[in-house]
This record gives structure tokens, sequence and C-alpha cells, in this order.
């Protein structure tokens, strides 16, 4: 029987593939349940990788036991699947790559970011390729590819106009609840989803954040990030997430740095320019995947659909992790910021890639006005000529034009 995720074509398999030919050490790393021992297993076995699992007690086992022994032990090529587990084979991967640099003999996965364990035995530098797989995106879902953030970045965004489709009401909320995560996809129906994720944060709390860090209050993490869910897409107020706990500001600050290792949470840094004087410098939060956020915070998608401000939010999150989930199939790297000044002038989401600009704003709503765009006007006459796009996300059915580089696009065209 095939798992779930082998049913959707991954886009990063081509920048895998490259990676293989010239790096002797490939990490594909991403949260548990996305794909990546299905992609890794896909992408080996073509070019005779045998597999090992550092799930597997007896492989851990021997790792911590003789890493260089079994280092020495392994096929011409391994995938190794959870390096997180074994940290301190990192110092026999790198030996062995040191007697021989072919490309293409190490590949691995980590559910956790391995760069930031505290007993890594070696970063890899120079040595390792890292990739990041996401859960899945719409465009992988649909099996299709998207060419969606070339034509932002090319100042040519999807032209609708005159083609009018359908608005995605309340299936937008039905989306939100489903997120990315290819077993949670596969359920029948929205309890049964909402079940997949409340069992995937207590797994992932048991065992995988147990081994990471000893941390005392276990307990306290799940209630974190359904706290954190609750303020997603909001400036990160680490005063306010601690309120509910009887623990201190740096205790929370370090949860919520361990929930971004195993990447549950993330952070969104704010962009800065020297023209600007008054940006703010904090930055946002995000969940890691909408349908994550939903089942934290116990709402159907019918319920998601009434409380706007939650589906507001989560909505936002959903934008931001859509675009990253396209940008990392991407040749030339994405960068992602948000841009909000003492002014009260904001930008959700700012991306920059070869030296252009798009600004991308959120709009939980069917109707766009002019002043949906005063954000990304501030962030067009800074920037200027590296400006080239400023797009509002709304429920519409076509797109609609605003101006000199300003459009406003039906969330269809990216959540199609």
């Amino acid at each position: 029987m095939r798992s779930e995720s082998s049913l959707y074509p991954r886009a990063i398999l081509p920048r895998l593939e490259e990676a293989l030919e010239d790096s002797p050490v490939v990490l594909i790393h991403g949260p548990r349940q996305c794909g990546k021992t299905t992609l890794a297993r896909e992408a080996g076995s073509s070019r005779g990788h045998h597999y090992i699992s550092f799930d597997d007690d007896n492989h851990r086992a021997a790792a911590e036991a003789d890493p260089i022994g079994l280092v020495d032990s392994f096929p011409e090529r391994v995938v190794l699947d959870e390096v997180q587990r074994v940290p301190g084979l990192f110092t026999a991967l790198k030996m062995a790559v040191d007697r021989d640099r072919r490309p293409g003999r190490f590949l691995l996965t980590g559910s956790a970011n391995v760069l930031l364990l505290p007993r890594l035995g070696d970063s890899l530098a120079g040595r390792m390729e890292i990739l990041r797989l996401h859960p899945l995106s719409s465009a992988e879902f649909g099996r299709r590819q998207s060419d969606l953030l070339v034509s932002l970045f090319a100042g040519t965004p999807p032209d609708s106009a005159g083609q009018a489709g359908s608005r995605l009401g309340e299936g937008l909320a039905e989306m939100l609840a489903s997120g990315g995560y290819p077993a949670a996809h596969a359920r029948a129906t929205a309890r049964r989803r909402a079940t997949w994720y409340r069992d995937f944060i207590e797994t992932l709390v048991q065992r995988d954040v147990r081994e990471m860090s000893r941390i005392s209050s276990l307990d306290a993490l799940p209630r974190l990030l359904s706290l954190a869910a609750a303020h997603t897409a909001t400036l990160l107020n680490v005063a306010d997430l601690a309120a509910p706990f009887q623990l201190s500001r740096p205790t929370i600050r370090d949860y919520l740095t361990l929930l971004r290792r195993i990447f549950l949470v993330d952070e969104l840094p704010a962009w800065h320019h020297n023209r600007l004087k008054r940006l703010v410098k904090t930055p946002k939060i995000h969940l890691g995947d909408s349908g994550l956020a939903t089942a934290l915070l116990g709402l159907t998608p019918e319920a998601l659909w009434r409380d706007r401000t939650a589906f507001g939010r989560i909505l936002e999150t959903a934008v931001f992790q859509e675009l990253r989930r396209l940008a990392s199939a991407e040749e030339e790297p994405v960068y992602f910021h948000h841009l909000r000044d003492k002014d009260g002038a904001e930008v959700d989401i700012v991306m920059e890639c070869g030296g252009r600009v798009v600004g991308v704003e959120v709009k939980a709503a069917a109707t766009v006005t002019a002043r949906d765009f005063s954000g990304l006007r501030k962030l067009a006459a800074v920037e200027s000529d590296r400006f080239a796009l400023g797009v509002v996300f709304f429920d519409g059915e076509s797109s609609l034009t605003f101006g000199d580089r300003m459009v406003a696009v039906p969330f269809r065209e990216l959540f199609s």
C-alpha cells in the first residue's frame, strides 16, 4: 500500500535530485508526517540507496555505541532517517565524507532542525546541502506545478479579469481546517482530521520533545502551542504567552524556541530599510500549519467561519505558509518578512528574491478598496525600482487593478 504523501508529487524533488548530483550529504528536514521519509526513499531508490531508520532501537543503539564503526559499515549509498535522534553520528559522517567526497553518498532526514541540537557532533559545513520540506501545498494537493511566485516577482500576476470564477466562501474555512499534512488530509471528515492533529501533537510532545530537551513542565507545551495558535499572525508578545503559566518569560521563550526547532511554530522577522526610521522590529508568530492551528483551537470549519478574528488570523498564516511552500521549490532563495511602522502602516508579508520585492496583504473578505493598498504603496515608494508588485489576496471573483503595480488577486489563484 502506498503512503498518502507518495500520492502527491513534491515540488522540491528537482532540487533534491540536483543536490544529490554534487553534494556528499543532503539533509531533508521538516516536521514529522510531512512526507520526508517517502520523498527520501523514492529519490534514493533509483540511485541504490540502502534505507536505515533511527526510529529503530537497534540502529539507534549501534549509532550511540560506535558511530564510526556503524558509518564504516554502511553500503556505498544510504538513506539515514530521523538523524536528529543520533546527533553524535555527525562527526563520524564528517570523517567518512572527508575520506570520500563522492556526491549523493548520504541522504538524511530530520524531524528537527539538527543544526540547533545541543549535542550535535559536527555541522558538516561545506559538505551538506539542506532542503526544507513543508506539509503539502495546494499545488501539490492538486498534483500540478505552480508558477505563481515567478509571475509575482516578474510583476505579472494571474490575469483573471473578464474570467470571473466563483468565490471560495465557506470552502476557505474547510481548506484551512484540513491543513497540509497528508495523513490528516486523507481522513474523511473534519472531525477525524482534528483528531489526527490532536494525536499528532500528543505524540510529538511525549516522544520527540522529551528526547530533545529535559524541560521541567512538559504538560505546558501543548497549552503553550494552543495559545500560540490563538495568537498566530500577530506580533510576538512573550509576556502575553507567559501570562497563563507559572513560568518565567525566559522559560516561555526557550519553549517557543523548542517548538520552532521541531517546525511547529515559525517567527516572521520584521522587514528593515534604512530609509524608514520608525519600523517596528518585533517578529510575527505563525503556526506551522493552518489545520494544526484550527485543531488546537478546537474549532470546526463552521465555527472557524463564524469566528472572524480567528478566521482572519489563520487565513493570513495559511497564505504565508502556502507562499513559503511554493518558495521551497524555487532555485533562488526567497526571504520572508513583515512590515509595520509606528504610524500604523503595515504589510502582512514582504518577499525578496533576486533583488526584487513583492508585498502581500491578506483580506478575509470579498471586496477590496484603495485603502487596503496603503501599506503596499508605502513599501513601493521606499523600494522604488526593486518593487515588483503589491498584492492583496481576497475572496473575490476576478483580479482587479488598483494602479501601478498594485493588484487584488482572488484566493483561488493561490489555493486552487
